[in-house]
């Protein structure tokens, strides 16, 4: 029985996550251009299975479940023995004890309170009847209590983990036991494997070489002659694991199956060695380095940004970088403790995940040496672009302590420093340090000892010239991809089988043009298709380096408040033709979030860390300014949730920056309450009130200190910023205007539409809507939650708009209400509206004056309706946004 299909089948496996697997992700595309059907397989990091496409191949990620592990964990800390029946009470773990012990305290409690209740009800006629009454209670809840004391002890001595010594974890030797998670991944990846029939597997690493084995021996069972290959990647048996199962497991799952491989790949000569003797191969393993496609370096050169930008630092600023986790034995807190003694030279962490303990004791340690502001933690970047985002420093780290698996790789940072240009400063492992003294492009020190890294990094800036000159040309070839692929892809066709079984079928691989991921085609196509991307009607901002470059390139987010964004965006591109703008929004499920953007990012998503670098690479390698809307950050969640925590990055990639306030993220509560009796911070709940004082107080404090230009979009605003310019609402005038003639209808409707009821004082002025409906004088409609598109239609219908009684200012509502030609009724505080100028033809009113207003409203129709034409005109005058690029104007310059 053979595979069937137009191409061969070749099935990548990674144990892990995808994108912590570059070595995987180009073994499939280059195995894609080779001309063979690839699938990807690795872990999905949800519940769910994901697919996608990369570089051709298909990605699958498939969700791993814990069963093995929960069963061998339960069967490792079950007492043993007939005592077991006396000691477990039927408590299997620690949940149901916890819910044991609930249970028995409720019991306790809803005793105790009956004989208090007791007790209480018959002490007034006899205390001595009382305690009779009462005593077989007590007596029954204290011996209660002394059986669950003695049942705890009994389970606690021999039945919970750590009891005798049974939970000690010491491995066996056997790894279905000691790790038992390499069994849940072939549960979970064993049937995708076997549905694919692949003509050959590639197990990456330890982790997926059992699942991979099983899997070719079950297709081998059903007739199908499936090839299987293990990329060691690492020394496993030198290697220190983190714990003692997988101490034992590790080896051990090699040890039986490596040598049932069909090739067995090394990504050093050292290794390969090893390999062959520990395992009596038949065969050397085959070498294949890690290494980046060099057809990728260079392509994000112009577009991604690099990590001097990302720390912002000036070109002159000595910066040393290390790509790559910072766990135990990478060595890298002798590098910030050597920052000591290199005065002005700062250290760039790319990559090291925040939630690392080992990077936060590395971060405090640097506050405590004084050297915090020298060091900085980067993201992580897309593989493909790891040598342009590294190219902007001057050399890059190999701190790595002594231990076997570190001497006998050559670092996989080492390839990709050298693709960026830049000089290595290594630890002196054993393949690291014979690979840069025979190349002469770096320089070596002690492992371990900072003043020895110190001394090589100086040295290494000094002849920094001398030893960049050396990554000649042919050194990057020999470390590209393309290059050591070659004999890999070679090795899968070889395994490839023949029809009859004879000889290789390699002639069925037809080459195929396949763009690496990375390369400028396949970038092409991925910003014309980002997900969240919808086309915008102003003009939008290029990648760099594209045609049509404005000279003004603005990014704004990310708020997006009533759409205010957009309709900056439409005024702006409308006004100058020297701009381009990029809306950026963050969304949550409302419908109000139905404005148009350029790009939308789940709220969820924001720490997320694709999320994360796409706003990276957008803003710094896109923007020459930027509007902060209400505050929120530029790059996601990556530096933290302000615009404050990402300013030296904005600054330093020379970016202008400005802010822009819309209300309460800047407005004082307690000055508002002070000066207005109905202040919307008198009705705001608890928690809300203490939220919004923190921020407020947090964003005019940044305001004030940053020295930024400040605008805001309502007058009141001017007095919380002092200094700023009134940048007015903008609506789309043409779009909210209707020919709907008002206060014709015996009933007129008016229309009251408050996003959040205490915003606007709703609960204080229902009454009088509802009363006057009831009468029928008005027909009241009260609209909450509606999207741009319904809110428009219902104002639009709308006879009269009641807007906010809480504030002393009006909003983007009042704006549409005016734009739809309705007399508008609000509170609004004269005083601040005087001082810039304009006074709107708003309806003045308080909520103890809104049925007065109302009742001359209807008794007044045509003065009604004058009202409505003259807030029509207002809002040409002042709110369809020519008023608001004025303001701008200076910043944009």
């Amino acid at each position: 029985m053979e595979n069937c299909g137009t191409r061969p089948r070749l099935a990548v496996v990674v144990g892990g996550p995808l994108q912590d697997d570059a070595r995987a992700e180009r073994t499939a595309v280059a195995a894609v251009r080779a001309g063979w059907d690839v699938t990807l397989i690795g872990r999905s990091s949800s519940r769910r299975r994901e697919e996608r496409t990369l570089g051709g191949a298909a990605v699958v990620k498939v969700p791993v479940g814990t069963e093995m592990q929960e069963r061998a964990r339960l069967r490792a800390t079950a007492p043993r023995g007939p005592h077991a029946l006396l000691t477990r009470w039927g408590l299997h773990d620690e949940r149901p004890l916890a819910r044991a012990e609930a249970a028995h305290a409720a019991w306790v409690r809803e005793h105790t309170a009956r004989i208090g209740a007791l007790a209480a009800r018959r002490s007034a006629a006899s205390a001595p009847l009382a305690l009779l009454r009462t005593a077989p209670l007590r007596a029954r809840v204290r011996v209660r209590r002394r059986l669950h004391r003695a049942v705890l002890r009994l389970y606690r001595a021999d039945w919970l983990p750590g009891a005798r010594g049974r939970n000690s974890a010491r491995p066996t030797g056997n790894w279905r036991t000691d790790w038992p998670a390499l069994l849940d991944l072939d549960l979970a990846y064993g049937p995708v494997v076997e549905e694919l029939r692949p003509d050959v597997l590639y197990a990456c690493g330890v982790t997926a070489v059992a699942a991979v084995a099983r899997s070719a021996a079950r297709l081998r069972a059903r007739g199908l002659r499936t090839a299987w290959v293990y990329d060691a990647r690492t020394y496993v048996a030198g290697t220190t694991w983190p714990d003692p199962g997988r101490a034992g497991a590790l080896p051990a799952v090699e040890d039986e199956f490596a040598g049932l491989a069909d090739a067995v790949v090394a990504p050093s000569d050292e290794l390969a060695r090893l390999l062959w003797q520990r395992h009596a191969l038949s065969s050397a393993p085959l070498v294949v380095g890690d290494a980046p496609v060099r057809g990728t370096v260079g392509v994000a050169r112009h577009t991604c940004p690099t990590v001097r930008s990302v720390c912002g630092l000036a070109d002159e600023v000595p910066l040393l970088v290390h790509h790559g986790p910072v766990g135990a034995g990478r060595g890298v807190e002798t590098a910030v403790e050597a920052l000591g003694v290199l005065p002005g030279v700062h250290l760039a962490l790319v990559g090291a995940d925040p939630q690392d303990a080992t990077l936060r004791a590395l971060l405090d340690g640097a506050a405590r040496s004084g050297t915090a502001d020298r060091v900085h933690v980067a993201p992580r970047v897309p593989h493909a672009q790891v040598p342009d985002h590294l190219s902007s420093a001057d050399l890059g780290l190999v701190c790595g302590r002594h231990a076997p698996d570190r001497e006998v790789v050559l670092p996989t940072a080492v390839p990709e420093y050298l693709h960026a240009g830049l000089p290595v400063v290594s630890s002196d492992l054993r393949t690291a340090r014979t690979f840069l003294q025979e190349h002469g492009v770096g320089v070596v020190h002690a492992a371990g000892e900072a003043t020895a890294l110190a001394a090589a990094v100086q040295q290494a800036l000094d002849r920094r010239a001398e030893l960049a000159a050396n990554i000649s040309g042919q050194l990057l070839h020999t470390l590209s991809w393309e290059q050591q692929s070659a004999p890999l892809l070679a090795r899968f066709a070889a395994l490839l089988p023949a029809p009859d079984g004879s000889a290789s079928a390699a002639h069925r691989l037809v080459p195929r043009e396949v763009p690496w991921p990375g390369s400028a085609e396949r970038r092409d196509r991925q910003e014309r298709r980002r997900p969240g991307v919808t086309v915008p009607d102003w003009r939008p901002v290029p990648a760099q380096g594209r045609p049509g470059q404005s000279r003004v390139r603005l990014g704004m987010g990310c708020a997006n408040h009533a759409g205010q964004l957009s309709g900056f965006a439409r005024a702006l591109c409308r006004a100058r033709t020297d701009v381009s703008v990029e809306v950026t929004m963050h969304t949550s499920g409302s419908p109000l979030n139905g404005y148009p953007a350029d790009v939308k990012i789940p709220r969820g998503q924001l720490g997320a860390r694709e999320a994360k670098l796409d706003r990276v690479n957008r803003v710094l390698g896109s923007y020459t300014h930027y509007l902060a809307d209400a505050f929120t950050p530029a790059f996601g969640w990556l530096n933290g949730r302000h615009i404050e925590d990402d300013l030296p990055a904005l600054r330093g990639a020379g970016i202008e920056v400005a802010l822009l306030a819309h209300g309460s993220d800047v407005r004082d509560p307690e000055r508002h309450r002070e000066r207005y009796p109905d202040s919307l911070f008198h009705a705001a709940p608890e928690d809300t009130l203490a939220v919004l004082v923190r921020n407020s107080a947090r964003n005019r404090r940044v305001a004030a200190e940053s020295g930024l230009p400040l605008f805001a979009t309502t007058p009141d605003l001017l007095d919380d910023l002092p200094g700023a310019q009134w940048a007015p609402l903008v609506v789309d005038v043409d779009a909210w205007a209707c020919d709907r003639a008002v206060m014709e209808r015996p009933r007129p409707v008016v229309v009251h539409a408050p996003s959040r009821r205490w915003t606007k004082g709703t609960e204080r002025i229902l009454p009088v809507l509802e009363e006057l409906d009831r009468r029928g004088a008005i027909e009241f409609r009260l609209a909450e939650g509606l999207p741009w598109a319904g809110m428009r239609e219902l104002v639009q219908g709308a006879d009269i708009v009641v807007d906010q009684f809480a504030v002393g200012t009006y909003g983007t509502f009042a704006c549409e209400g005016m734009a739809a030609g309705k007399p508008v009724v609000a509170f609004v505080d004269e005083r601040v509206h005087k001082a810039v100028g304009a006074v709107p033809p708003i309806v003045n009113a308080t909520a103890g004056t809104l049925h007065t207003a109302l009742e001359n409203l209807l008794d007044d129709r045509a003065m009604a309706a004058a009202t409505g034409q003259e807030s029509l005109a207002y809002v040409r005058a002042y709110h369809d946004g020519r008023h608001t690029a004025r303001a701008l104007d200076a910043f944009l310059t």
